[in-house]
């Protein structure tokens, strides 16, 4: 039997002859989690000392890294100024002391992006895109500021630079990086597959030859301004995007219960509670279903408890939650990490 021509329209994005799925329609466009800075199941809201050496997570998904311990501290929406308009939140940084770099010295915040959501970039290969990296940044200080993206492994590196011409005055800002034809990009695993920087103050061990890919380990710019080179020096940030193609588009916003799924495929946290009869071994167990499933196989740390709890046999969607002190219950508040 014969039918009629079927008339198909194809299914476009707002951004001419585009369509959906090619890189700047809605669908996975940001590659970046908690880009607007709405989620800090670390801190809720409170400020953050750099006060152990090397890391810690500023807000969910966007870590502070640095040489030198106690030179800046990280906060949701620190110093109360108004976000630019769309937004809500943003991450502030403080300078806490005018410190001087040395040459191996660095400070800076980041993100890593997890390898199953920047495989189709095909870095590494001659059909490698090109991207595009915008956000608002607010600071006391104004000049050329520097950031890069890197590869794992750190021996592939693209430095970059922008410009914050105004002081304490929100700027958008972009950056277009041609796609990495060599090195080696982690593929579709749960690995670190690129990690973006947005540089605090690097010596020139860290800093490179801005718009080119370098065969080594940078985070900014040579030359960049360093925020922690001046005491109470601030930078706030927001609505950052990573998105594939040559020119910035609309920030996308996601459901906010997405984005908390998202979230707490890195970080979650919740109570457990055993309660009811003893097992043979005198124990009382229950088995904690993760939100969502997590990376990897979590890190759990109990952080208060009721009798003498444990926690065994992790896996990515769940822990094992036991008593031991032959009480009808056991209590704790605990967080599972699988950071990258």
């Amino acid at each position: 039997m014969a039918y009629g021509t079927v008339n198909a329209d194809v299914v476009q994005s707002s951004v001419s002859g585009v369509s959906l799925g090619a890189g700047n329609a809605s669908i996975m466009k940001n590659r970046i989690i908690n880009g607007a800075m709405n989620l800090d199941q670390y801190n809720a809201g409170a400020s953050k000392g750099t006060t152990t050496l090397y890391s810690n997570m500023a807000i969910d998904r966007w870590f502070a890294s640095y040489s030198q311990t106690s030179k800046f501290t990280t906060q949701q929406n620190a110093g109360s100024v108004t976000p630019p308009a769309g937004f809500a939140n943003y991450l502030g940084i403080t300078s806490s002391a005018a410190t001087s770099l040395g040459a191996s010295d660095y400070f800076q915040i980041g993100q890593a992006i997890e390898g199953v959501n920047t495989y189709d970039l095909a870095w590494g290969t001659a059909n490698a895109k090109t991207i595009t990296i915008s956000a608002w940044v607010y600071s006391s200080l104004t000049g050329t500021f520097g950031g890069a993206v890197k590869n794992a492994a750190g021996n592939r590196s693209y430095a970059f630079t922008y410009s914050i011409p105004v002081a304490n005055t929100w700027t958008q800002i972009s950056v277009t990086i041609a796609g990495d034809t060599t090195g080696t990009w982690v593929g579709a695993t749960n690995g670190a597959g690129l990690t973006i920087l947005f540089g605090l103050g690097s010596g020139p061990t860290y800093s490179g030859t801005a718009g080119v890919w370098t065969a080594g380990n940078l985070n900014t710019a040579t030359g960049a301004v360093s925020v922690v080179g001046t005491n109470g020096a601030t930078w706030y940030v927001t609505g950052v995007q990573l998105e594939v193609g040559s020119v910035a588009t609309g920030f996308e916003y996601r459901m906010y219960t997405t984005e908390v799924q998202l979230c707490q495929r890195y970080y979650t946290t919740g109570r457990a509670d055993t309660r009811g009869g003893l097992n043979a071994s005198n124990q009382i167990g229950y088995q904690y279903q993760f939100y969502v499933q997590m990376r990897t196989t979590p890190t759990i740390t109990i952080t208060t408890t009721s009798g003498t709890p444990n926690q065994a046999y992790q896996t990515p969607n769940s822990f094992l939650f036991y008593g031991t002190t032959g009480s009808t219950e056991n209590s704790a508040t605990w967080v599972a990490t699988a950071e990258l």
